[in-house]
């Protein structure tokens, strides 16, 4: 097939994981060609704009974008633009899975968990939040729409068909907020009875953390709004040895937004040694999305095996000697292989 997509290399260590990516990207022959665009700080310092024009021109006329990791100044009355994206294309579902890898060190070896996060609504709304005029008091309204949960929690039922899912557990607080958490549990349960042949459960949230923590072989996928899903899926990155081999799928009806979920590390920006498992792995579910399901598998199993067979390779922050480029091309040689 011939593909483009939209890339934004992103700031601090974007551009240097965004290229180690696409040199794989490249050596699988997927017949993919980018269209380059920015957003973040480099776009503010050449445009003065956080997310101009053009790059969401680029996102809407791909319809899949692959994203390094961007910076949104703290204060100035500056808006997320990972948030801005989201509610922009209406990218309601975030599919972050977590799985584990051999080298980590890491304190579970089995992890194999799907976080599916409602992406567009819930405590993340920027309206119905006040703060008095004497400082003490702020308010922050929590909105849940049947339309939201609805569609949420089907996209989990057919991700988990698809995938070949045994489980769906549905995560919320309805003992305490019984009607924006209710609601979500309520049109869950509807939902789940669709779908007889996958299992279903639900669970309170603050047991799910410790649930997770304790025994998490017992989840597969999760399905929960929007606060909760950005809490549990940053757990399960942990569960599997941090952000750095943490992907984040935004879906829309209209686009795709693949992205790694971790910071621009400006600290360690230009040494070299950043670890790029996170967007290959984003990048892997890029080519599931656009039915390259092979190619998908390709990435990840060429990552398992370098990290496993050739620890020299990989970088420092999951215990190896090796840099950014190292670690790229370790993995170029084994899907070319």
């Amino acid at each position: 097939m011939s593909k483009t997509i939209a890339v934004i290399p992103g700031d601090g260590i974007g551009p240097e994981i965004m290229n180690a990516t696409l040199r794989v990207l490249d050596a699988l022959d997927c017949g993919l060609s980018y269209e380059f665009v920015d957003a973040g700080m480099v776009a503010l310092e050449k445009s003065g704009d956080l997310l101009p024009q053009p790059t969401l021109d680029a996102i809407a006329k791909h319809k899949v974008a692959l994203k390094g990791p961007l910076t949104t100044p703290v204060g100035g009355g500056f808006t997320s633009i990972n948030v801005t994206l989201r509610r922009h294309f209406d990218l309601y579902a975030n599919v972050r899975p977590a799985i584990s890898f051999p080298g980590t060190k890491a304190r579970f070896d089995n992890i194999d968990i799907i976080t599916v996060r409602e992406n567009t609504e819930g405590a993340y709304l920027s309206e119905g939040q006040t703060l008095s005029e004497d400082g003490e008091t702020a308010i922050s309204m929590i909105r849940n729409t049947r339309k939201g949960s609805s569609r949420i929690v089907r996209y989990a039922f057919e991700l988990a068909v698809k995938k070949g899912r045994k489980k769906v557990t549905a995560v919320h607080k309805a003992n305490i907020i019984k009607t924006a958490s209710g609601l979500f549990l309520n049109v869950a349960r509807e939902i789940a009875k669709e779908y007889p042949q996958i299992e279903f459960s639900e669970m309170i949230v603050d047991n799910a953390c410790m649930q997770l923590v304790m025994k998490p072989e017992q989840f597969d996928v999760i399905v929960t709004t929007n606060l909760f899903g950005d809490i549990l899926s940053d757990l399960c990155a942990g569960l599997v040895g941090g952000l750095g081999l943490a992907p984040g799928d935004n879906i829309g009806t209209e686009a795709a937004i693949f992205e790694a979920v971790h910071g621009s590390a400006p600290d360690i920006a230009g040494k070299g040694i950043a670890n790029p498992c996170a967007l290959l792995l984003a990048a892997a579910d890029m080519l599931d999305h656009l039915g390259m399901v092979d190619k998908g598998d390709k990435v990840r199993n060429a990552i398992r095996d370098t990290m496993t067979n050739d620890r020299d390779s990989v970088t420092p922050d999951i215990g190896g000697k090796g840099t950014t480029t190292s670690f790229g091309d370790a993995i170029v040689k084994r899907v070319k292989a």
